[in-house]
């Protein structure tokens, strides 16, 4: 996270705004392209858009009061896998609309999906799926995603049915960590 002014803007307002029910409500955040998120094609670069989701993933985390819960437990919030759209570029100055939700689990997996919206008319410029897991320090495991959910009050554990990206990404998470660990194991 390199974005310590608009990070610092995050953790104030935050405290104002309405609690979040992690089931259905939705993050939403109104930003702006500043000239340091822009490159040498004069649009928003690449990498920004990761940092960027950072920011409504963090909300999300504040608002339904994981944060607490996380520090109290010495969970480390990890992003474990992601995989992104673009669809519009976003120019210099554009304001946008960052929305964050989580959309289901699985095993120790949240599945947080993240989408950027422009104009009145909500253009839809990118949409992001990530892979979110919570590390027990203490334990040195990951938390399952229901225990995670229980412990910031969700009564009804039971993922809802995943889409058909949603379950691509994670086939693609055990892909690839299944072959770091062939690749491990050859060192």
């Amino acid at each position: 996270m390199n974005l310590w002014f608009r990070l610092l803007v995050l953790f104030v307002t935050s405290l104002f705004r309405p609690r979040m029910h992690a089931r259905s409500d939705v993050s939403r955040l109104r930003l702006r392209v500043l000239p340091n998120d822009i490159d040498g094609n004069v649009h928003m670069t690449n990498g920004r858009y990761w940092t960027i989701f950072d920011l409504g993933r963090l909300d999300m985390v504040l608002r339904t009061g994981l944060a607490k819960v996380a520090m109290r437990a010495k969970w480390a919030p990890i992003v474990g896998s992601g995989a992104i759209q673009f669809r519009r570029e976003l120019k210099p100055f554009h304001a946008f609309d960052l929305e964050t939700r989580l959309i289901g689990w699985s095993g120790t997996r949240l599945i947080v999906e993240q989408r950027i919206f422009t104009g009145s008319d909500r253009t839809l410029t990118a949409r992001g799926l990530l892979l979110i897991g919570f590390y027990d320090r203490g334990n040195r495991a990951f938390v399952k995603a229901e225990t995670v959910l229980q412990a910031i009050g969700v009564v009804d554990t039971t993922s809802p049915p995943l889409g058909e990206a949603a379950n691509a990404l994670l086939a693609t998470d055990a892909a690839l960590k299944s072959e770091i660990d062939d690749w491990t194991a050859l060192r």
